[in-house]
């Protein structure tokens, strides 16, 4: 156990900083009407960038003076968190199925993608959308770039709808997970050559597998294994399809990870401890620092943290899924019961996801958004002391 009393508490200079955000945030009213017009036809592509170039302009100032010092671009030109960068590689297009994902109490829009092609990564948008957010970030700010894991690609494509467009161009999940790889090795490199240092992968497929898995998910596995078994080996697989991609990076170029258990219209989709999953995730995959939730008690206990060797812990503490504040004093507690496993100087505090990791957001308003972060803030500083 650590002495959170008697640790000296270093400066942090990259992300993730002392106090911070997972990168998504409302989407302005103007932006909502822009992108409906262009729906409905009644907007060319040229006039939704202007809408979105201002409005990203615009956030972009205000985290600068809400004292963020990695800013995001709010995922202001996405409707979702990972299928927009999903169809932006080679060989990847969006597919409207019958249903959305399920989450607790509420189906979202339906929205997916298949595969029409062999994947690569060459010409991604996202690398565009990395140089106008950097163009407009003051100097001595960092600039995030956000990006689904690629575990998460490979689970959307070996879903029992999509499969079958895998299996026309890849005969087997090896050479589909090659193909990944490679793809995002090449986003990765001409992010990289486009001045990004900080790359942030989002991932809910360790936040699902610590669920009850689906039912008739075992029985759609080959042979007759029991859940504990199905379970471990998606657990090895989703560790080798991120790390075939985390490891051999440039050395200056920070790596962090958020784990979610979904986040959709102030919903979720997963609840479960990180006790199954801890050894693969925090023992072996290849990042600088973990973003966990840890709003609710759908997250477990920290106890899980103990196998996180030299690595930072950021703290999902306090929720974006609603404007209400936490408790101060709660928060600062928890802070310290998380440093009995992790040391305080290795911990940060953010909110547990997003404000709007699809375009719909979360249900709170953009003051209170504004408020969570000057919460986080006053907190961080308080446990911390101003950096």
């Amino acid at each position: 156990m650590t002495n959170t009393q008697t640790q000296t508490l270093t400066k942090r200079t990259t992300p993730p900083f002392r106090y911070d955000v997972v990168g998504s945030y409302l989407r302005p009213q103007a932006l909502r009407e822009a992108r409906e017009a262009f729906d409905a036809g009644k907007l060319d592509q040229a006039e939704l960038k202007k809408v979105e170039d201002k409005e990203i302009i615009e956030l972009i100032k205000k985290q600068e003076a809400a004292g963020l010092k990695a800013v995001t671009d709010g995922e202001f030109r996405r409707s979702w968190w990972h299928l927009d960068f999903f169809w932006g590689l080679n060989g990847i297009d969006f597919h409207i199925p019958k249903h959305g994902y399920f989450f607790h109490g509420e189906e979202t829009r339906p929205g997916t993608v298949i595969v029409t092609g062999k994947i690569s990564g060459d010409n991604h948008p996202f690398v565009e959308d990395y140089k106008f957010t950097r163009a407009h970030t003051s100097e001595g700010v960092e600039v995030k770039q956000t990006l689904p894991a690629p575990a998460q690609l490979l689970v959307e494509l070996l879903s029992p709808d999509n499969r079958p467009t895998v299996d026309k161009f890849y005969d087997s999940v090896e050479a589909l997970v090659a193909d990944i790889t490679a793809a995002y090795k090449k986003v990765v490199a001409d992010l990289y050559e486009a001045g990004a240092r900080v790359l942030q992968f989002d991932d809910c497929t360790w936040g699902v597998l610590v669920a009850p898995l689906p039912e008739g998910f075992i029985a759609d596995t080959e042979g007759a294994k029991d859940e504990k078994a199905v379970r471990n080996e998606l657990k090895q697989l989703y560790l080798a399809t991120n790390n075939a991609v985390f490891e051999g990076l440039p050395e200056d170029l920070v790596v962090n990870t958020h784990v979610c258990r979904g986040n959709y219209h102030s919903t979720w989709a997963a609840a479960g401890g990180y006790e199954d999953v801890a050894d693969a995730l925090f023992g072996e995959e290849k990042v600088n620092a973990y973003y966990l939730e840890y709003d609710s008690d759908r997250s477990g206990g920290f106890e899980p943290l103990k196998q996180v060797k030299d690595k930072l812990v950021v703290l999902g503490l306090i929720t974006s899924k609603s404007g209400a504040l936490e408790n101060r004093q709660d928060v600062i507690d928890r802070i310290h019961e998380a440093a009995n496993y992790v040391p305080l100087n290795d911990l940060c505090l953010s909110t547990q996801c997003g404000f709007a990791s699809t375009e719909e957001g979360n249900i709170l308003t953009e003051d209170e958004q504004w408020e969570k972060i000057a919460f986080v803030k006053s907190i961080a500083e308080e446990v911390w002391g101003v950096e």
